[in-house]
């Protein structure tokens, strides 16, 4: 595996790689990673020539600085991880490096996307998401970016983002949100609960089921304060549980349309969340 700390160097090896036909598959993380990062990594390699991983912690997304400061960093336990599966390139940043002297902050204009859900209780939070990810993509460029379900509004508004940019590639490709045989969403945030906690948040996936399983013959709005009522008597602190459209994240008008039922929830300081596809 190879490990690029430089932006140039990268890109340069990277043009070289193109030059020759090679089809790259670019895997964005903030480290810690787990089974649904690696997951992600797989398909990649299967998918692609060329198989990207990057790690950087984004200082731009976390509009709580105590977030920022408490998010894991696990760099030698990632490596070995990354080694294992086969990992092409590595791409270890810092943050100057990211966003050098001149970088120019964007506004991206993500419609309603932005301002519901995880917008209205992280308020700048997927401008710093769009910032990182336009800027990786300057530097890798992929022919195909690889992101995880379990951050639904997240890869609503990186294809977004992606509309903005205008070009051709890449192609976003989600893959499936990966579980622990308990049913909690693997995420770098569980490292943070304690095991008594690890248990009590699968609480969350059990409500998302709830909603799932009732959806067709109870209220939309019934199911949703209903779900919220479980996990607060839970000792949750819940700031929504929401079916919304999948395409644009709003409430329901056709029938038709696929949906999905998004939570998110704090449990004893760590704020998770979690969805579900319903259709």
């Amino acid at each position: 595996m190879l490990i690029f700390k430089q932006a140039g160097q990268l890109q340069q090896y990277l043009q070289q790689q193109k030059a020759s036909g090679v089809r790259i598959g670019f895997v964005p993380t903030m480290g810690a990673l787990h089974q649904g990062h690696l997951s992600l990594l797989r398909r990649s390699l299967t998918e692609n020539t060329l198989t990207v991983c990057s790690i950087f912690v984004n200082p731009t997304q976390f509009n709580n600085p105590t977030d920022f400061q408490h998010y894991p960093i696990t760099i030698e336990q990632d490596l070995q991880l990354l080694l294992t599966e086969g990992c092409d390139v590595l791409f270890l940043p810092s943050v100057a490096e990211v966003y050098p002297e001149g970088h120019i902050k964007k506004q991206y204009n993500l419609g309603p996307l932005e301002t519901v859900l995880e917008g209205a209780y992280r308020p700048g939070h997927f401008q710093g998401v769009c910032e990182v990810v336009d800027r990786l993509l300057e530097i890798v460029d992929p022919h195909v970016l690889y992101m995880g379900q379990k951050d639904f509004q997240q890869c609503m508004v990186v294809r977004r983002l992606l509309e903005i940019r205008g070009k051709a590639t890449p192609e976003l490709r989600i893959g499936d949100t990966l579980r622990e045989a308990s049913g909690l969403a693997m995420s770098s945030r569980n490292m943070r609960l304690s095991p008594a906690d690890r248990d009590s948040a699968t609480a969350l996936y059990r409500c998302l089921q709830k909603v799932k399983e009732a959806l067709q013959t109870v209220p939309r709005a019934a199911l949703e304060q209903r779900a919220q009522q479980e996990l607060e008597a839970q000792d949750f602190v819940v700031d929504y549980v929401a079916i919304r459209q999948q395409h644009d994240l709003q409430p329901p008008v056709n029938t038709g349309t696929p949906l999905v039922v998004l939570v998110a929830a704090t449990l004893h300081g760590v704020r998770l969340i979690d969805n579900l596809p319903l259709n």
